[in-house]
């Protein structure tokens, strides 16, 4: 049995898979209520409690950002794909500063609303633990990348060849396509 020469192509699914989970719950968790409080109302005789509830939208927006990251890994090639990851690493790490950052602002919002009392949502420990798994990720794809699959060049805008080459492939192509059709092949089978 021959030995294969080719590096195994190890980890490129799951840290895909996790990776893209990761940054999508990111996305949902840092768009949703980090703070539940109570609060009085005024138009509620008796002053009764009225749930409300607080952001901060800066981790969603970060967790977008590492999101649409990952669909640029999938889609390129060589360097710029490491570089693409390393800026992954980056943003996970900005994942995880909006985690420490978050609560102090959004505990001052929940002050300056009046409310009487407040504490982190599952939301918030959702966000946390999916920055963490994106951090987790983004290093892995750092250290895995060179050893994934590529896309192949045949994907790439014809940039590299000259008009004239196109045209005269596409049109070769069409005149074996109606050559077949004139000798009684049917090309869609």
């Amino acid at each position: 049995m021959a030995e294969a020469t080719t590096r195994p192509r190890t980890g490129f699914a799951p840290v895909v898979v996790l990776g893209l989970a990761a940054a999508g719950l990111a996305a949902v968790a840092g768009n949703k209520p980090w703070a539940v409080t109570r609060a009085r109302t005024d138009f509620v005789p008796g002053g009764a409690l009225q749930p409300t509830a607080d952001r901060f939208p800066l981790a969603g927006a970060v967790a977008l950002l590492l999101l649409a990251t990952w669909g640029v890994v999938l889609v390129t090639r060589g360097w710029v794909r490491r570089v693409v990851t390393v800026l992954g690493v980056v943003e996970a790490v900005g994942l995880l500063a909006c985690s420490v950052l978050g609560p102090p602002v959004v505990r001052e919002q929940v002050t300056n609303s009046g409310a009487t009392t407040a504490h982190l949502s599952g939301w918030y420990w959702t966000f946390l633990a999916a920055a963490l798994l994106a951090l987790v990720t983004t290093v892995l794809a750092v250290r895995l990348v060179p050893r994934w699959p590529e896309m192949g060049t045949r994907y790439d805008a014809p940039a590299t060849r000259t008009p004239t080459e196109v045209d005269a492939a596409d049109d070769a192509s069409k005149r074996d396509l109606w050559k077949a059709i004139d000798e009684g092949h049917d090309p869609t089978r």
